[in-house]
């Protein structure tokens, strides 16, 4: 069986390249828009960016450069997860989320 991947460049190789800030960037990138389509109620476009948003936190996961920060990036997964469910688990929403991966974004570009 073979995994069909929605980023195929990143996942053949250029996700690896990237740092981690780069990386939690670009997640947060999904996080926002999957906000935007949440606050829109268009929910098959919020799906497709939640979809989107874990095959970046699961490359990220699988990147080994990151084994000592595995917890602190599963966790951020599963606050995603939270936020798209209505936020029962960990009280969280896209926004907060959002906020606190774009702050990746932003010490990337530096």
């Amino acid at each position: 069986m073979t995994t069909q991947f929605l980023h195929k460049e990143l996942a053949d190789g250029r996700w690896q390249k990237m740092l981690l800030m780069e990386q939690l960037g670009n997640i947060g990138s999904e996080v926002g828009r999957a906000r935007i389509y949440q606050e829109k109620c268009d929910e098959e476009r919020m799906q497709k960016a939640f979809e989107r948003g874990l095959e970046l936190f699961d490359l990220t996961l699988n990147d080994p450069r990151w084994r000592g920060r595995l917890l602190e990036i599963g966790r951020a997964r599963d606050v995603f997860c939270d936020a798209v469910l209505g936020g029962k688990e960990y009280k969280s929403d896209l926004a907060g989320l959002e906020k606190y991966l774009m702050q990746f974004a932003i010490a990337a570009r530096r």
